[in-house]
């Protein structure tokens, strides 16, 4: 069996025991992407020479005799919205083109603190915003099982790897569906913790109350043996949760007698496709065969969740984006009026009070051409860093944040945001899951609706209610498209249950064989 072939909790397994070396599993993976990623574009980057030099180094310890770290030899793709110290974090922006951050995010440390071999940086929509991975300035990813369709996103370049076994194993950043909902198209599994479950230092954010890092595999069992190593409390993360980690995967053959598994009506209503609808109908129908009760309940604000969303989202990004002025982060234009930047280039920034007139820029030395420069300067910047899609959401964070309108927009989507927590918390009074579509089709053309954004906002419709509650959710294959297409399957879960959503799925896991068929793709080189 090649290395390829082997789910994650085998390949750790067959390292740890000496059947294989992680110098081969690690290679066969490299070789994985050196031929297929020319055609998907799901990596910005490829680490060969560290991810062989670290293979070799767990090897030398296996041989030696020393204790071997749980992810012993396990190659594992980041999104590109992690800092990795050894590697470029773009977030797949003109704004960061080239940067290299000083430190690791504290979820990349405990991947090589237990061992795991990182083989390189995911592509993304640009700083995590959007559903299809077009948004990229490097260029779409192309979904494995149909390369002209989209992967979904935002963290389509961790799902369309693992897809097409370019790595066993992923780490992708959800801030309203972005692991669930490119799982769910590309035909893996993809975990979405609870809300400070898992340390987001180290994540560059886009909305700091909704983001969460989390496994994307082939499989709930290899979820668990991820989620194990990156969750737990982290000091350095205020909103990290300061609770032991479970064992996530000793409960998961545990039967499914008693477990009651909400379905939402209103969630099959006009937009569904029929194809999608059948297929999630079908899983709930063996959740049932395998002892679970489905028993159908309202959730009275969800049709709420996509205006809300994209007003909470916004705002925050508005914020947290503010600092990639060409001065203090970021890319920076060139100086002289009507000079475009190079495309991609990033210049160290320097602190305002050190700025110095260029020679030509047209700036003197009274304060206010000074300032007149240097607000050119900074509109510029983040013109020629910023894609179109971050442009639209800062202008419409920025609009609603702004006096006159914060009260109208922005408090009042707080408000609903806490009418859809409690939804969610009077739902899970009456059951322990709640189960449904992912999204509403499968896998839409690239470029089918890049020039909607309400249509690409509309895709986001069955995830978003999830980080505006904070609560977990899983994502699933559950079947295919006429066509070929996967469709997806999602769990929710109450605060601190991916044990549950983790079992819950593993059991429907062994029931059918929809997370193991594989897209079939002619090699091209990169």
């Amino acid at each position: 069996m090649q290395p390829s072939d082997m789910s994650a909790v085998d390949l750790v397994n067959a390292v740890r025991q000496g059947d294989l070396t992680a110098l081969r599993a690690t290679e066969a993976f490299l070789e994985r992407i050196e031929r297929l990623d020319g055609q998907i574009n799901a990596f910005l980057a490829v680490d060969r020479e560290g991810a062989l030099r670290t293979a070799a180094a767990i090897d030398d310890k296996r041989k030696s005799g020393k204790p071997l770290g749980p992810l012993a030899g396990l190659p594992v793709a980041v999104k590109d919205a992690l800092c990795t110290s050894d590697l470029p974090t773009t977030c797949a922006s003109k704004m960061l083109a080239g940067f290299r951050p000083p430190y690791d995010a504290e979820v990349v440390a405990r991947l090589r603190a237990a061992d795991a071999v990182i083989v390189g940086k995911t592509n993304m929509d640009e700083f995590a915003m959007g559903g299809s991975n077009e948004n990229s300035a490097f260029g779409p990813v192309h979904k494995p099982w149909a390369l002209t369709r989209a992967p979904g996103g935002s963290s389509g370049g961790s799902a369309a790897c693992v897809a097409a076994d370019m790595a066993p194993v992923a780490i992708g950043s959800d801030t309203g569906g972005s692991i669930r909902q490119p799982a769910g198209l590309c035909g893996i599994t993809g975990l979405k913790p609870t809300y400070g479950r898992v340390s987001r230092r180290g994540l560059v954010a886009f909305a700091s109350s909704l983001d969460q890092i989390g496994p994307m595999a082939r499989s709930a069992a290899d979820c668990a043996l991820l989620l194990e190593t990156i969750a737990g409390h982290d000091p350095g993360d205020a909103t990290s949760l300061d609770l032991p980690v479970p064992a996530y995967g000793t409960d998961l053959e545990r039967p499914l007698e008693g477990v009651r598994i909400g379905r939402v009506p209103a969630h099959f209503g006009a937009g569904l496709d029929p194809e999608v609808a059948h297929a999630v109908e079908e899983a709930f129908a063996a959740f049932r065969a395998a002892g679970a009760t489905v028993i159908d309940i309202d959730m009275p604000h969800a049709d709420a969740g996509v205006a809300t969303y994209y007003l909470v989202a916004p705002c925050e990004a508005s914020s947290n984006l503010a600092r990639y002025d060409g001065a203090h982060y970021g890319h920076r234009a060139e100086p002289g009026k009507g000079h475009r930047a190079e495309p991609g280039r990033l210049q160290p920034a320097q602190p305002v009070s050190g700025h110095r007139a260029e020679p030509g820029s047209g700036q003197g030395n009274a304060s206010g051409g000074f300032e007149s420069a240097l607000v050119e300067m900074y509109c510029r910047s983040r013109a020629e860093g910023f894609g179109p899609e971050v442009k639209r959401r800062i202008m419409l964070g920025t609009y609603a944040l702004s006096a006159g309108y914060y009260d109208a927009y922005y408090a009042k989507a707080l408000k609903v945001r806490r009418l859809i927590r409690q939804d969610y918390l009077d739902a899970f009074e009456k059951v322990d899951l709640i189960g449904g579509p992912v999204s509403a089709t499968a896998a839409f053309k690239l470029g089918e609706k890049s020039g909607d954004p309400l249509a690409m906002y509309l895709v986001d419709l069955y995830t978003v209610c999830t980080n505006l509650a904070g609560v977990g959710g899983i994502s699933f294959p559950c079947g295919f498209t006429k066509g070929g297409l996967p469709i997806g399957f999602q769990l929710q879960a109450p605060a601190l249950a991916e044990p549950l959503l983790l079992r819950a799925t593993d059991r429907y896991q062994h029931l059918t064989d929809w997370h193991r068929r594989r897209p079939a793709i002619a090699a091209r080189p990169r």
